[in-house]
């Protein structure tokens, strides 16, 4: 029998021996694409750097990002030491600054106080704000290239803060809650298959969308109330890039296997390009598990043809 030889893997304890200054080093490094996928792939967010040293007064936040599929900003705040009062207090300014309805604060090392002050916020502040602690760590394996890594110290209750913003509403016991519930179960599917994209947090709405790569558009995965479910790319306020697809319109099919059907949206600044199938949500008698499958697996059909295109 061969002896299978392993490494040992030793952490680095003082994160300062790679990257010497915040501002100089840590910053730019995370802000890199390649890194801030990272990041994202972690939290389940896609995040796209706007701007790094962004102004705050007379303070300065470390990164200022976004939300790709919403659009919303994101605030990033770095500490390559333990937590303490004062990053605390500055990711509250500049999430208030900036109106950012995700906040990030990425420590080497987090106390227990500050660790449920974080939680508390969560669970009281406004339900769509949410706040992330994460621990960046460093490991290799002998003469290995370092390799970091993105752990989540704290982070929002996405069930207790869903269902919370719509206790009272009546629409939740009927389809909001049956799409709330689908998408749950998708984000489980995922979880349980290989496969190329970040969940997203499921909310009680009859559409889920993932990130492309790319500004211009995202894949958007839709129940529709008539019985069907749908698979489509959603391009926003772009027609010169519907354009474009639908000059390769042969080329993509034939990549694609099957047809799709190309919508212009004559009167809306928005177009799409989907695919439907007939799929009526029904927890008490249908297995969903047929339907992820089929959103899944289209998803990945579109991410690996139109990323071609763009």
């Amino acid at each position: 029998m061969t002896e299978i030889k392993l490494g040992k893997l030793e952490k680095i304890t003082d994160l300062r021996t790679i990257w010497k200054n915040e501002e100089y080093d840590f910053t730019p490094w995370l802000a890199k694409d390649i890194n801030i996928k990272l990041l994202s792939d972690e939290i389940g967010i896609p995040i796209k750097v706007k701007k790094t040293e962004a102004p705050v007064g007379k303070y300065s936040l470390d990164i200022l990002a976004e939300n790709e599929d919403t659009n919303e900003n994101i605030i990033i705040e770095n500490q390559l030491e333990i937590t303490n009062h004062d990053h605390l207090g500055k990711i509250l300014v500049y999430g208030a600054g900036y109106d950012a309805k995700t906040i990030i604060w990425i420590v080497k090392d987090a106390n227990e106080e500050h660790k449920q002050a974080i939680e508390w916020l969560n669970e009281h502040s406004d339900d769509s704000i949410n706040l992330f602690l994460v621990k960046i760590e460093l490991f290799r394996i002998g003469d290995s290239d370092i390799a970091p890594h993105f752990e989540i110290v704290s982070q929002p209750n996405d069930w207790t803060k869903t269902i919370r913003s719509t206790q009272g509403n009546t629409e939740l016991t009927g389809m909001k809650l049956t799409d709330l519930n689908f998408w749950q179960g998708f984000n489980e599917y995922c979880a349980e298959h290989k496969n190329s994209f970040s969940t997203r947090k499921a909310l009680p709405q009859h559409w889920y969308t993932f990130a492309i790569g790319s500004s211009e558009c995202h894949i958007d995965l839709t129940v529709i109330k008539s019985g069907e479910i749908a698979c489509a790319l959603w391009i926003d306020n772009n027609k010169e890039l519907y354009n474009k697809l639908y000059s390769n319109r042969e080329s993509i099919e034939s990549e694609l296997g099957y047809k799709v059907i190309w919508d212009y949206k004559e009167n809306s600044k928005a177009s799409s390009i989907s695919i439907v199938c007939e799929f009526k949500v029904d927890f008490k008698s249908e297995d969903l598990s047929h339907g992820y499958k089929w959103l899944l697996q289209k998803a990945e059909d579109f991410k690996r043809v139109f990323k071609k295109y763009l």
